[in-house]
Parts: C-alpha cells; sequence; structure tokens
C-alpha cells in the first residue's frame, strides 16, 4: 500500500491506497499517529481506499482514541462504496466524522 501525504495549513492529509489490512496497517498506524502527533488535525483521504479489513478499522479505532485522549481531530472523507459498507455493518460510521470531500473534512475543524 502506498500512503499519500499532504499538508494543506495545519491539517494534514493521508491518503491511503489501495487495501488496509493485516500486511500493511502497522505501516498506516505508524503514518497517522505521528501524523495526529505532529499537527492535532489529519483528515484520512479515502479516495482511492479500495478495502478495509477489520485490523484496518482497528488502526482507525485506535488514532480515534488517540485523537480524544489529546483533543486533536481526525475525520475522514470520500468514501468509496466497499469500504462504506463495512463502515456501515460495523457501526463504525456513527463513530467517525465522515465527509463527502477532503475539503468538507478541512471545513470541519473550524
Amino acid at each position: 500500500m502506498d500512503i499519500q501525504e499532504q499538508r494543506q495549513g495545519e491539517v494534514i492529509v493521508l491518503g491511503p491506497v489501495g487495501r488496509l489490512d493485516s500486511l500493511n496497517c502497522r505501516e498506516f498506524e505508524s503514518h497517522l499517529l505521528s501524523a495526529l502527533n505532529d499537527s492535532g488535525k489529519v483528515v484520512v483521504d479515502c479516495t482511492a481506499l479500495a478495502y478495509i479489513s477489520s485490523a484496518g478499522l482497528r488502526v482507525l479505532l485506535v488514532a480515534a482514541k488517540q485523537a480524544r485522549a489529546t483533543q486533536s481531530q481526525l475525520s475522514l472523507a470520500a468514501l468509496q462504496d466497499n469500504p462504506r459498507e463495512v463502515f456501515d455493518i460495523s457501526g463504525f460510521s456513527a463513530i467517525f466524522s465522515i465527509h463527502p470531500t477532503v475539503e468538507a473534512a478541512i471545513a470541519s475543524f473550524g
């Protein structure tokens, strides 16, 4: 998996490409937690995320807990159909702030 990273002002946008599963979730977790520590405002751009497993969901849950504990902000953007279905079935849609675009996610930070 490739992880695209860019900074938009004080927000870090991370874009996982392909599959987020047990084979690569540790790498993504490291990037995500580091980004939360660095800026306190992170958007996960899911435009190119084709698949997410339970291991990938666990990474996002760990990041959400860290964000809450440190009063950081974490949002997801542009969930595609397959990952969206996984989020809906697992109940993760109620846990995360999910936006249709990266721009909308950044704007939600205020």
